[in-house]
């Protein structure tokens, strides 16, 4: 049976809020930041910590569309457009493993200019005047789809003046509620000699780690519908977008939320149905149904896609 996506045609946004909770135990061990550490802070009488941040979820939600052991897409994604960079014959990596996506160095820094050239063409004409957003969603879909969902910025001035960017249709992060700090430490012991220079390695060397317990861990989710149909493109894309962007979810929340080495998270409830927020009462479909249906809606939009570009890195 087709997914039913008719309960999200009025939307504006689709939201989910899912309960998580460390897979043994109570702690859990928080992102941080240089120079800040856990980031903490106070909302109303409640003390809320930044488990995994914006930018994280979105490495991880492209992540789980990638195969690391053929280094290629998932076999239900086959048909989708992203770059692949080669060197020296070999897999190097692509845009959907890199950071900024179709703006990754190894992409437009390469010696290999000739798909340089091919995306300045296609983009020439949003040098000048107001960005014509659906140009530019048309050639990210058909070189980069997943930088339709989670933004891109194309910073080159010979890429129409490095003056086009879309944020992210898709975001995502992982909050927790009412924490405290779980104080704990060890030693690295030395039994060869406890007393030796620290400062090269040797010797007993103490240490103390803040892991954190939490009330609540919870992990939101964020597709701005409004966003994708502002694209510009036809209901096939649409409908392939909103799907992809279905799996992405469900494959990481099925999948291995080990975050870090002392974080290693869980459903609250595996067994509970997940149901958005917004709009109330659409279920998040299975992992089974969505591989399903992606083939036969990545095939609805083939012609739009150039599939896999392969880029040659050299320095």
């Amino acid at each position: 049976m087709s997914i039913d996506l008719t309960p999200l045609k009025n939307a504006r946004r689709l939201l989910f809020s899912v309960p998580l909770k460390p897979i043994q135990g109570t702690r859990f061990q928080p992102t941080g930041f240089p120079d800040l550490g856990a980031a903490v802070y106070q909302a109303g009488d409640k003390t809320y910590l930044l488990v995994e941040s914006a930018q994280s979820m979105a490495n991880r939600l492209e992540a789980v569309c990638w195969d690391d052991a053929v280094n290629d897409l998932r076999p239900p994604l086959k048909g989708l457009s992203y770059i692949r960079v080669e060197q020296d014959g070999e897999y190097l990596t692509s845009s959907i493993m890199e950071a900024h996506r179709i703006n990754s160095p190894y992409i437009l820094e390469s010696k290999d200019r000739t798909f340089f050239e091919t995306l300045k063409a296609d983009v020439a004409r949003l040098a000048e005047g107001p960005i014509d957003r659906r140009a530019l969603a048309a050639a990210l879909l058909r070189y980069d789809v997943n930088s339709l969902l989670h933004g891109v910025f194309l910073a080159k001035s010979d890429l129409a003046g490095g003056r086009l960017r879309l944020s992210r249709a898709l975001s995502a992060f992982i909050e927790a509620e009412g924490v405290q700090v779980a104080a704990s430490g060890g030693v690295k012991n030395d039994h060869v000699n406890p007393s030796g220079d620290r400062s090269k390695g040797f010797g007993n060397v103490p240490f103390h780690r803040e892991e954190y317990t939490a009330e609540k861990i919870t992990a939101y989710f964020n597709l701005d519908l409004s966003q994708i149909r502002g694209y510009g493109l036809d209901e096939a894309v649409e409908r392939m977008l909103i799907l992809l962007a279905l799996y992405k979810i469900r494959a990481l929340l099925d999948g291995d939320l080990r975050l870090r080495t002392a974080c290693d998270l869980t459903l609250g409830d595996p067994t509970a149905p997940i149901v958005a927020d917004s709009p109330a009462g659409f279920a998040l479909p299975s992992l089974q149904a969505l591989e399903a249906e992606l083939p036969q809606a990545i095939a609805a939009c083939k012609d739009r896609m150039a599939g896999v570009t392969t880029v040659v890195y050299s320095k």
